[in-house]
């Protein structure tokens, strides 16, 4: 198993993501997750939830592509997240995984 990694914030979680190569952004390529699900895996996957403000959840996702490309995902919680996105996200391989990938 993977060494598993806890940061106070979103912001923080994204730096050290970062400086391990993912730098892709696919919030604003997440189309290429949408049109190829099965062409990515997820590394790691940290989730954060606020004390009162539901606008302070958030999810930030360390993706890799079968053809190398490492980058993150964050999702909100908010109104105008793409829960589509998050929704396939939910459903592929997670790094060192057991054959429980939906897709």
């Amino acid at each position: 198993m993977k060494p598993i990694y806890h940061y106070a914030t979103v912001t923080e979680s994204l730096n050290n993501l970062s400086k391990m190569g993912y730098e892709y952004d696919y919030n604003i390529h997440q189309d290429e997750i949408k049109d190829q699900p099965h062409h990515f895996e997820i590394d790691h996957v940290y989730r954060y939830e606020g004390n009162s403000d539901p606008s302070d959840q958030a999810v930030v996702y360390g993706i890799s592509s079968k053809n190398g490309i490492k980058g993150v995902y964050v999702a909100g919680f908010s109104a105008n997240s793409d829960t589509n996105v998050t929704q396939i996200l939910d459903k592929l391989c997670m790094g060192d995984h057991d054959q429980q990938c939906k897709i």
